[in-house]
């Protein structure tokens, strides 16, 4: 009852809530989505989305549509969930696949991680899958905390972004299992453009104010022109241009992107036809945001 009752003041105040090109989509109620920490847009089903939860749920993933109605419930067979935290989807070699990052470490002790990849089922239905392969992997210097992945399929690579170091560092893995079966993550660059905490907000809430700038999911537009960028406070769009790697993109200033409020954003997907990104977070009900971009010039 008392769920209910938040859902129904939410949808009432969530105007005041919304900024910018924010619009609401729909909500996640069921009790299967109460920590989605990752998204990424279906390859082979238009207008769907999936999403996971981070650590201490089953090794499943979702199928939901924007207004947060769940689809169909993925097991990844043979795996296990210890801390996933993050989504991709991409074509290759004429086929659609998910990836599913289990690099999350709050406490900085896991020495190896991994990113597991399966192939996008054809039907919506609920099912067993197993990764089609999967990369083991670990940090150049030690452990640190991630939440952010995306792939680029045209350049074999999968680039991930770091939490808590400042400022944020892009790193890349081969899309592939490496021989010896461990791969050591490739340090390209630091992300530049997001404001850190200011005093008086570290000031007001000094234990939560160094959470707001934190990195916690990347995607790439279908095009490989852009990088969004969330944090819990706002996203960033970094964009490259045609003779950029992705390093350069984010030594760029990005362009900022206001969601309004929202508890804990952990998850973003760009949409298909790349115009817009989904947001969303943990906590149950879970808002879906979609904002439009900015047209570049």
């Amino acid at each position: 009852m008392l769920r209910r009752g938040v859902f129904a003041l939410l949808c009432c105040l969530w105007p005041a809530f919304a900024r910018g090109d924010a619009v609401l989509t729909g909500w996640m109620t069921n009790p299967a989505l109460d920590e989605v920490s990752g998204m990424a847009a279906s390859r082979a089903h238009p207008g769907v989305l999936w999403v996971e939860n981070d650590s201490g749920n089953p090794a499943d993933v979702y199928a939901v549509s924007p207004g947060g109605s769940l689809l169909a419930t993925l097991h990844v067979d043979g795996v296990p969930n210890i801390d996933w935290e993050d989504f991709a989807s991409f074509d290759l070699d004429g086929r659609h696949y998910l990836l599913v990052s289990d690099a999350g470490d709050n406490g900085g002790i896991r020495k190896t991680l991994a990113l597991h990849v399966f192939e996008e089922p054809t039907e919506l239905r609920d099912a067993h899958v197993k990764p089609a392969w999967s990369i083991a992997f670990r940090w150049p210097d030690g452990p640190r905390d991630c939440e952010a992945v995306a792939v680029d399929a045209r350049t074999a690579s999968v680039l991930l972004v770091t939490k808590k170091r400042v400022p944020a560092q892009l790193f890349r893995l081969p899309l592939r299992p490496t021989p010896g079966g461990m791969a050591t993550a490739e340090l390209l660059g630091t992300l530049n453009g997001i404001p850190q905490p200011t005093p008086d907000e570290i000031a007001a809430a000094p234990h939560y104010a160094k959470y707001l700038s934190q990195v916690t999911a990347i995607d790439l537009a279908p095009d490989r022109g852009s990088m969004a960028v969330l944090t819990y406070r706002r996203a960033y769009l970094y964009r490259r241009a045609p003779n950029e790697d992705w390093a350069q993109a984010v030594a760029h200033a990005p362009v900022q992107l206001s969601f309004g409020w929202l508890p804990q954003a952990e998850a973003l997907a760009f949409a298909r036809d790349g115009r817009s990104v989904y947001i969303s977070g943990e906590h149950l009900p879970a808002p879906i945001m979609q904002v439009d971009l900015p047209a570049s010039h």
